[in-house]
């Protein structure tokens, strides 16, 4: 396990303590909003259509959509599935998948032409078709592709070579909006750590974990209550430990505008992640702590890969979050810090028409009462957060660090005499706040939008406001 720091002695004459608890209990607010996200425009020639948004049938496996070439039809779903796809060469197989229960057809796939049943969407696939569909086999993260040639027949279905191409291929001129809770059950956890353990509540009455049963509909909940490295010179008696939760509701949101506009491509685009936010967090101990570069302990990897319905189209998105504890110290500390957040959180990325993608980044966050304890002279930052990351298919369209920290200081002054007197003055202050960062990724040109050369900075936002100070003197 890596130090959380490098250097902490513990001081022989001076304890100063930090103690704010009950000093903020009128909460403390931080919110910051760099962009809004673009607001679709009205078709222009009344052809395009309205899509849903949502969730992928369960229960059933998803059916394939298939654009055809010929462009006589729209995009449509079809019993035609990906056997198997081979990453290296780009090539699949394509077969006609089994009979079975069909799904329950979404509000647009009932209303329009986009997705009515038609002999066309079952028939072999041929050169310049697109295929979109959920994971399968070698494409765990699913698979959107233009197919360049058909090899032949095997025993398998159909063998072809395909290319990569983009959403506007499928969702042509129509328009879709929606967010999309992203089901609990279907997070996968590796915990970093001894002593994280992972819970979860869903509709239906199905929880998981010793706090499922306490956590809402649709949240799951990280606790870890771990040891961490102490400092190389510390007494045994001078152990650390980190504990807490965090607790997410985390949604998709998608949202694409084909409408005919000056130029190729949609008119506009948006992909993100947003959602609930909780955490509770304590760290004791004579952790090891470094002068200069914080130092951050990751203690569970996440990762889903959800599959939306747009219309007719499998929309693959892919999740993944790595939560952390971060501590920053400067001087000779001895820690106790507890530290309680409530808030929510947004990131992503929107497209408009002749402006290009600008980044998404909100926050609003509240602190519940926190402790502090420092010892001696010292500063100290610490945060529980969680990098994450969103995109389509599998590759990464967004990247942002969400980290809620407290931040304290200390300057204590002590005297001894001969005598036995002593004496100890000092001041502290505590503060809270959060960092939120992050980059756009070229991989958002999947929407079928112009490429960037470079990531695009969310921008670090910051936020921070003043919860307690004082002096003290004896």
């Amino acid at each position: 396990m890596r130090m959380l720091a490098r250097r902490l002695l513990l001081p022989g004459l001076t304890t100063l303590a930090l103690t704010a608890t009950g000093c903020s209990s009128t909460p403390h607010t931080g919110a910051a909003d760099a962009a809004a996200p673009t607001s679709l425009a009205p078709a222009g020639d009344g052809t395009s259509q309205q899509l849903d948004v949502a969730a992928a049938p369960q229960g059933t496996p998803t059916p394939a959509a298939v654009a055809r070439a010929d462009g006589k039809g729209r995009t449509e779903q079809s019993s035609l599935k990906v056997a198997s796809y081979d990453q290296a060469s780009g090539r699949a197989v394509i077969a006609k998948a089994p009979q079975g229960p069909a799904p329950k057809p979404t509000k647009s796939a009932s209303t329009g032409p986009s997705s009515s049943p038609s002999p066309t969407a079952d028939k072999p696939v041929a050169v310049g078709d697109v295929i979109a569909s959920a994971p399968a086999p070698g494409a765990p993260n699913g698979l959107l592709a233009k197919v360049t040639e058909v090899v032949g027949k095997t025993d398998r279905g159909t063998e072809v070579k395909t290319a990569s191409t983009t959403l506007a291929s499928v969702l042509n001129e129509d328009k879709a909006d929606g967010k999309v809770p992203v089901d609990p059950s279907s997070v996968t956890v590796e915990p970093l750590m001894k002593g994280v353990t992972f819970s979860w509540a869903k509709s239906g009455g199905v929880k998981f974990g010793p706090e499922g049963a306490k956590l809402p509909l649709g949240n799951l909940r990280l606790d870890v209550n771990a040891a961490v490295d102490t400092a190389p010179d510390a007494p045994a008696s001078a152990g650390a430990s980190v504990s807490g939760f965090v607790q997410l509701a985390p949604q998709v949101e998608f949202s694409y505008d084909g409408t005919p506009g000056a130029g190729s491509g949609p008119r506009g685009a948006f992909l993100g992640m947003s959602g609930d936010w909780s955490s509770q967090w304590k760290l004791q101990g004579r952790a090891a702590a470094s002068t200069g570069a914080p130092k951050r302990i990751p203690f569970a990897k996440l990762h889903s890969a959800p599959v939306i319905q747009v219309g007719p189209v499998p929309v693959v998105v892919n999740l993944d979050m790595t939560c952390y504890v971060q501590v920053e110290a400067d001087g000779r500390v001895t820690l106790d810090v507890q530290q309680d957040v409530k808030g929510d959180f947004k990131v992503g990325g929107t497209y408009a028409l002749g402006k290009g993608w600008t980044p998404v980044s909100q926050s609003n966050v509240k602190s519940t009462p926190v402790t502090a304890t420092v010892t001696a002279t010292g500063k100290v930052k610490g945060a529980l957060g969680a990098e994450a990351s969103v995109g389509l298919y599998g590759a990464v369209g967004v990247s942002a660090d969400f980290a809620p920290y407290l931040r304290g200081e200390a300057d204590a002054k002590a005297s001894a005499s001969s005598d036995g007197k002593t004496s100890l003055s000092g001041s502290w202050a505590l503060y809270g706040g959060f960092d939120l960062s992050g980059n756009l990724h070229l991989q958002l040109s999947l929407f079928g939008t112009p490429l960037f050369e470079r990531k695009i900075p969310l921008g670090a936002l910051n936020r921070e406001w003043a919860l307690a100070s004082g002096h003290a003197e004896r």
